[in-house]
């Protein structure tokens, strides 16, 4: 049964869809039912989709399939879902570790599966990228290639003049990244942390739906997003965040009195970010 509707756009900035493993469209019914109305949409790691690549076209099987479900996911809305398309930065772990790459050679194949996803942006097919560096202990050398990787995916951002998703590690201050990001042509504010804390110098964050950090950035006026990046992965059932999380918190943001943030969390800064019109978009 349908909550009251919320008289808001309710965007979630980062999650994942599985229709064929998952939950797929379930968890979008989930978020409408629950007063949800947009949705970023994150392309699986390529190995949880069951792609090993080889060469930078094996990553369209990846793109081509979550493209499917966001088209289906858009169907389900009263708002919009948008794609945002990239390669895991943990894929360079897979590659060194599991397939012996040596990690210049997985760098290449990496940059080559953001080159990729970039070309699916600039026909409009996807809104955003996705790129970042392993959030765990890696040796010298696959951090630098991952760092490289990172700055060519920045560089491909401002080339298609769209939004990058940065998954890193944990971090209050990623101010370099955004340095790198200005350097080449890409503004800071279109970087976005994703599982960001309440405080973040550089990019814009993509904060995590825990109640006590939505109420340090609600007493704030920086620019922030929501969001429950939500795995759907039923070998890990209670991973992350549900697809319901992101409406329930609007509510009670707004139960709490944080009208002004909650605009700022959902049409403000996605407007800013990645140039979306979650209200023009959103129908009765």
């Amino acid at each position: 049964m349908s909550e009251p509707d919320l008289d808001t756009p309710v965007l979630d900035d980062h999650l994942h869809l599985d229709p064929d493993a998952g939950r797929g469209l379930d968890a979008v019914r989930d978020f409408r039912r629950l007063g949800g109305t947009h949705l970023l949409v994150v392309n699986k790691p390529s190995w949880h989709l069951g792609v090993e690549v080889d060469e930078a076209d094996d990553f369209r099987r990846v793109f081509d399939r979550t493209l499917e479900v966001v088209a289906e996911a858009d169907d389900l809305l009263p708002g919009r879902a948008w794609p945002v398309l990239g390669v895991h930065p943990g894929l360079i772990s897979r590659l060194v570790d599991e397939r012996e790459m040596v990690p210049t050679d997985a760098r290449d194949l990496m940059q080559a599966g953001l080159g990729v996803a970039a070309e699916y942006v600039r026909d409009g097919r996807a809104l955003a990228l996705k790129t970042g560096r392993p959030h765990y202990e890696v040796t010298d050398a696959v951090w630098d290639a991952s760092n490289a990787v990172l700055r060519h995916g920045l560089s491909l951002g401002a080339e298609a003049d769209c939004a990058v998703q940065l998954h890193t590690e944990e971090s209050e201050d990623l101010t370099e990244i955004a340095d790198w990001a200005a350097e080449r042509g890409l503004p800071a504010h279109r970087v976005v942390k994703h599982y960001a804390g309440p405080t973040l110098a550089g990019p814009t964050p993509s904060v995590m739906c825990r109640k006590e950090w939505l109420e340090s950035v609600a007493e704030g006026d920086e620019p922030f997003l929501m969001e429950t990046d939500f795995v759907d992965d039923p070998d890990r059932p209670g991973a992350v965040m549900g697809p319901k999380t992101v409406p329930r918190r609007v509510r009670w943001l707004l139960e709490e009195g944080y009208d002004d943030a909650v605009r700022r969390a959902h049409v403000e800064t996605p407007a800013r970010v990645y140039g979306i019109d979650t209200e023009a978009t959103l129908t009765a």
